[in-house]
């Protein structure tokens, strides 16, 4: 391959034989060949500086410019005509209309796409921070967490059933009945249901150090690229409990919860009838019990979960949902954030959307991509934009208290508050009715 030459030797070409020296001699002075002086020397007399500007030996034409016209105007027009269809499937379509010796590779037409104004914008990516599930070492380390798919219940209508597992010890925490729907399922399992499901099971068992879930939109925001953290999320990490993902399209990751949905279904729903919502509660409740306590599991040499693990009875971490507003901590939320970045792509007139919040940046930059980081000491998420520059600090709205807690204690069934102690008091009252004698 031949050497190419350097703007600087180009314009020494131009200076000597501006000064009347000729072609052959330039050639000797500078050490390039007679042609290479020859081409640079006439594509100045063509084009100027610009013309020296230029590495090809030829002006660029465009992409795609070696190929007949009529394929670049075949692909714009498939492009119009579908805009949803990539280079890819330009490329396959153009293959089975019988255009096999001349057509562009896919990254080719995707380039003419670009060039054109036709491709898609793509949005940037980036995963939430520390989401990888640890390994289990010690029960309630991690509780696996999943709902099942609805299930006609005669008497009451289609219900899924919220089932929660201990990791470790395989402890049933919780089988929680969400209806769905009285005729058809209307609904499924939302933010409300999963922090009643969870509120019970900390009730009974204590707050755990993690959680780990699928990638349900009530977990993870599934509509961006980017995703921040839904509600939910951000009410476990104000509770001081991680949230996991198993891995995108690796079911196997909840094997342990999945497997409990049919066993939940064999145990209190085939065969069964009951009068009302409150009823099939009571009967998950008092069968969850039973289970934990007397049933042989298979995969703990054939003994119930507490007899192996008696010490899985609770957590040691105490939760009430009364004290809740003083057990959540707003700061574990924003050294949480500072560890991730998002990227937004801004609306025509300067906004962008994140966390269910609309912020305006500027209307100057619409159409821009920004990317967001959350400064703690300022509780606020700064814009930079692709060049890394900061554009504008912009306070956090919407994450408070009320926000994360919703609609506590409504949504509690068989709720009753304790005695009107304080947090610290209800700790010490509860760690003295656990001391062993």
């Amino acid at each position: 391959m031949s050497k190419s030459t350097s703007l600087e030797e180009r314009l020494q070409i131009v200076t000597l034989s501006e000064d009347g020296i000729g072609d052959q001699a330039i050639a000797e002075k500078t050490g390039l060949s007679l042609s290479v002086v020859r081409k640079w020397r006439r594509r100045y007399q063509q084009g100027g500086r610009e013309g020296l500007a230029s590495h090809m030996g030829r002006p660029k034409r465009g992409t795609l410019s070696s190929y007949p016209k009529k394929v670049r105007e075949q692909i714009t027009q498939i492009r119009e005509q579908h805009p949803g269809w990539g280079p890819k499937t330009i490329h396959a379509e153009l293959q089975r209309a019988g255009e096999k010796e001349h057509i562009p590779s896919p990254a080719s037409i995707g380039r003419c796409l670009k060039e054109q104004g036709l491709s898609r914008i793509y949005k940037r990516h980036s995963e939430l921070p520390d989401t990888e599930p640890p390994t289990v070492l010690h029960v309630h380390q991690l509780w696996s967490m999943d709902a099942s798919g609805p299930t006609k219940v005669p008497e009451i209508g289609w219900i899924a059933l919220i089932n929660i597992v201990d990791c470790a010890s395989r402890l049933r925490i919780l089988s929680y009945p969400v209806l769905a729907g009285k005729i058809r399922v209307t609904r499924y399992p939302n933010t409300e249901d999963y922090q009643t499901a969870l509120r019970l099971a900390f009730m009974d068992f204590g707050m755990p150090e993690g959680i780990q879930v699928d990638r349900a939109t009530v977990f993870y925001d599934t509509r961006t690229k980017s995703a921040f953290p839904t509600r939910l999320h951000l009410w476990l990490i104000a509770l001081g409990i991680d949230l996991c993902f198993s891995r995108p399209r690796m079911p196997t990751d909840q094997a342990l919860v999945e497997r409990s949905h049919q066993f939940w279904e064999q145990q209190c729903l085939q065969g069964q009838s009951y009068s009302s919502w409150d009823d099939l509660f009571a009967a998950l409740q008092e069968r969850r019990n039973f289970i934990n306590q007397n049933l042989p599991c298979a995969s703990l040499d054939h003994q119930p979960a507490l007899v192996v693990f008696p010490e899985a009875a609770h957590s040691g971490r105490l939760y009430r949902p009364e004290y809740e507003h003083e057990l959540l901590d707003l700061s574990r939320i924003w050294q949480s954030l500072a560890k991730g970045h998002w990227f937004r792509l801004l609306s025509s007139v300067g906004t962008f959307s994140i966390g269910a919040q609309i912020y305006y940046l500027d209307y100057s930059l619409a159409g821009q991509h920004i990317e967001l980081t959350f400064d703690p000491d300022l509780c606020a998420s700064g814009c930079q934009n692709d060049a890394g520059e900061l554009i504008d600090y912009l306070p956090i709205q919407g994450i408070n208290l009320d926000y994360l807690m919703g609609n506590l204690p409504a949504n509690l069934p068989t709720f009753q508050l304790h005695l009107p102690f304080d947090w610290h008091s209800f700790q010490v009252l509860r760690l003295f009715e656990t001391m062993v004698s």
